[in-house]
């Protein structure tokens, strides 16, 4: 998937930013383990950070846009997404699948730890996606650390919830989320969620960090490659103008973070938007209204 000098050539800078990725004759998870895992795992991108806000003039099944403004923080490094394990009796009616999932004491601590910072400066409310009452290991061990956390933070309104109901609330009661953590499978699935009521998933950007600016880290949009619909002009721009104002932000360019997000929300509430979200807009012709918009802010 990129050259055996890549994560050298790529460690040189402070910021990545990187399109949608997958092609239909390559196995998702080649460009996975080819990639993306190898990145995140080599510049110790631990926070996956995926904001939800319902921007204006997208339709939603929400009425208010202020129903919706939630961060997703999912551990990036370790997790249910270890290639520990294997397959033996291959071909074999007795044939076996075992994969592993590894969380470390520090993993899960930095991760719960970064998520109360998060809520500690947003709206003070934190919740934690396990799934204790069915996975008997690791996911107590989870609530355990998250209990033990929680009490370094007694102004964030803490709770843990399993994640299979916690979906199905916030598809209910969205307004009622601020910040959500979770493991690496967890975080992932509930970002999905989160990216559909906001709309559509063309719109939900990406933040792989590594907090301690030791390596890069890679900002990119959530959704796929779509090569169904490679040259025409219907691909939704929104997820990666909104991943490189946060590339901006995380950069120390706050400011120009919020012209590039405030331009691309005024280009959505002017009308000018892709057919994903009931606009007729190409895709050139939507980002070229967000960069007029950007040349007057």
């Amino acid at each position: 998937m990129m050259p055996e000098n890549g994560l050298d050539t790529l460690a040189a800078f402070d910021e990545i930013y990187l399109g949608a990725v997958g092609w239909p004759t390559v196995p998702d998870h080649v460009s996975l383990w080819g990639l993306l895992l190898p990145t995140r795992r080599t510049f110790d991108q631990y926070v996956n950070l995926r904001p939800a806000r319902l921007l204006r003039g997208v339709k939603s099944p929400l009425a208010n846009p202020n129903d919706l403004d939630i961060t997703v923080v999912r551990e990036n490094t370790e997790g249910e997404y270890s290639d520990s394990g294997g397959r033996v009796y291959r071909g074999t009616p007795h044939e076996i699948a075992v994969q592993e999932s590894i969380f470390t004491r520090r993993g899960v601590e930095r991760i719960i730890r970064y998520a109360f910072e998060e809520a500690k400066a947003r709206r003070g409310l934190l919740v934690g996606a396990t799934k204790s009452n069915g996975i008997s290991v690791t996911m107590p061990f989870f609530d355990e650390i998250f209990r033990e956390i929680s009490s370094d933070y007694p102004e964030v309104e803490a709770s843990l919830m399993h994640a299979d109901a916690l979906a199905a609330r916030l598809v209910l009661d969205p307004r009622s989320f601020d910040v959500v953590v979770g493991s690496n499978l967890f975080g992932d699935l509930l970002s999905e969620v989160t990216a559909a009521i906001a709309g559509a998933i063309g719109i939900a950007p990406s933040a792989n960090l590594n907090p301690e600016g030791t390596y890069p880290s890679l900002f990119e949009p959530i959704h796929g490659s779509a090569p169904d619909i490679a040259g025409e002009g219907l691909a939704n721009p929104a997820g990666a103008i909104w991943a490189g104002a946060m590339m901006l932000d995380h950069a120390g360019y706050p400011d120009a973070g919020t012209r590039v997000l405030n331009a691309l929300e005024d280009t959505l509430a002017s009308g000018t938007k892709t057919r994903d979200l009931g606009g007729t807009a190409t895709t050139d012709e939507m980002t070229d209204v967000v960069v007029q918009r950007l040349g007057g802010a």
